[in-house]
């Protein structure tokens, strides 16, 4: 599943024999990207073709310039800062190339190809071998869940608390965050890597593991691309190293580490957006927000989410059955419900992460909409973990949401997600 793998046969079920079981073909495709990733020449030209508007319309290719780019999708980009924006629908509508493309529009929304002298072929290059390296197997860890965390990224930039203070670096660093953040995810936990005994748990001493692999394969990707080769060599690192510790704030196992230190820099109101080191800091809680933010989102894709994050559990807790493994919590599907995970993780992950986020935005009218959402998404799970299993996938509800703001306050007014009679 990890490009250049090599277990131990010896080992007790190699971990990833067993996620070759459980994604049959991903070896193939696998060794497709291998070969691609070796023919950079052929990339180069790839990325030639593609700006001239010349890729053919297959379905692995990253065409940007087609009729629904220019039309339907174009259309949604205009309105990529409210909060309510489809990142599915979007998907659909560029063709399985939302992250390409909205990184690409955010990078131009903030001037950072004209800022940075960005090499456009170079660009197009990384954030393709960026988007081709997510699992689209995997129904949660995916190249869509990467590009909804850069939108949610790209709204709480535009914070008005934190906007004004942001340079085009921490701008820059925020949103290649977003994108890669997750890269090359194989679809199962950390626990998972360390009792199957995967090569990447002991490379990385079994210490954030998953996280140290998606900014490992991230730099790896900047380099083989070229994208920061006209940089000074000390600029390029520290960009580098920034991600990585941006990238690796995203381990969940260390949510109370961030919690505390910024519940601590709101009580003692010594936040200093001045400072470099502070805005980075941020930019991590940002990034832990954007990550977990589903909850946040309007009913309908909030759901959506919730089914397919469960999906990719389940898997795991099957492939473990399979191989006479334990199964790792909230992984088996007879035991570990959709509304009851959802709950738990609502209420001790999510909520008490955003309520201090909404404190630091003072709040602002983004802040109060997400927490509106939040609270009736919450009591919606809560109310389903007592109705017919059967009745959470089978509930469709027809929902008309109120205006929804845009990204750092702008747009119209605040509210929750759907009404509250369509809560069962």
């Amino acid at each position: 599943m990890f490009r250049g793998s090599v277990v131990n046969v010896e080992t007790l079920s190699s971990s990833t024999a067993l996620i070759h079981h459980a994604q049959q073909g991903e070896v193939e495709s696998c060794t497709r990207r291998k070969v691609k990733r070796l023919l950079s020449f052929q990339r180069y030209c790839h990325a030639s073709r593609l700006l001239r508007g010349l890729v053919p319309h297959t379905p692995g290719s990253l065409h940007l310039l087609d009729d629904d780019y220019l039309g339907q999708a174009g259309h949604m980009l205009s309105k990529v800062s409210a909060w309510n924006f489809d990142i599915f629908l979007f998907d659909r509508l560029t063709n399985g190339n939302s992250l390409v493309t909205l990184m690409c529009h955010l990078f131009n929304v903030y001037g950072l190809i004209h800022h940075f002298q960005l090499d456009m072929v170079k660009l197009h290059r990384f954030l393709g071998m960026v988007q081709e390296d997510y699992h689209s197997q995997n129904p949660y860890h995916n190249a869509v869940h990467a590009a909804d965390v850069t939108q949610a990224m790209y709204c709480y930039l535009k914070e008005p608390k934190l906007a004004g203070q942001l340079s085009p670096l921490d701008v820059f660093l925020g949103l290649m965050a977003a994108a890669a953040h997750d890269v090359d995810h194989p679809g199962v936990n950390q626990p998972f890597l360390i009792k199957t005994r995967h090569h990447l748990a002991s490379l990385y001493q079994n210490t954030s593991v998953l996280e140290s692999h998606h900014w490992r394969s991230t730099v790896g990707m900047l380099r083989e691309s070229g994208l920061l080769s006209h940089l000074p060599a000390d600029m390029s690192q520290d960009i580098e190293q920034q991600l990585g510790s941006l990238i690796l704030a995203t381990d969940i196992s260390r949510q109370n580490e961030f919690l505390l230190t910024f519940r601590e820099h709101l009580d003692n109101q010594d936040l200093d957006l001045q400072l470099a080191s502070h805005r980075h800091f941020i930019l991590q809680i940002a990034l832990k927000c954007a990550d977990v933010c589903n909850p946040c989102r309007v009913w309908e894709l909030s759901r959506q989410w919730s089914e397919r994050v469960c999906e990719e559990f389940y898997r795991q807790g099957d492939l473990e059955k399979k191989f006479d493994l334990e199964i790792s919590p909230l992984c088996n599907q007879q035991a570990d419900t959709v509304p009851a995970i959802q709950t738990g993780f609502i209420s001790y992950i999510v909520e008490p992460l955003f309520e201090e986020w909404q404190r630091f935005t003072e709040p602002s009218l983004l802040s109060q909409t997400m927490m509106g959402h939040l609270h009736k998404n919450k009591a919606r799970w809560s109310r389903l973990r007592f109705t017919h299993p059967t009745s959470e996938s089978q509930m469709q509800p027809h929902v008309e949401e109120d205006p929804e703001p845009e990204g750092g306050g702008g747009g119209g007014g605040g509210g929750g997600g759907g009404h509250e009679e369509d809560v069962p």
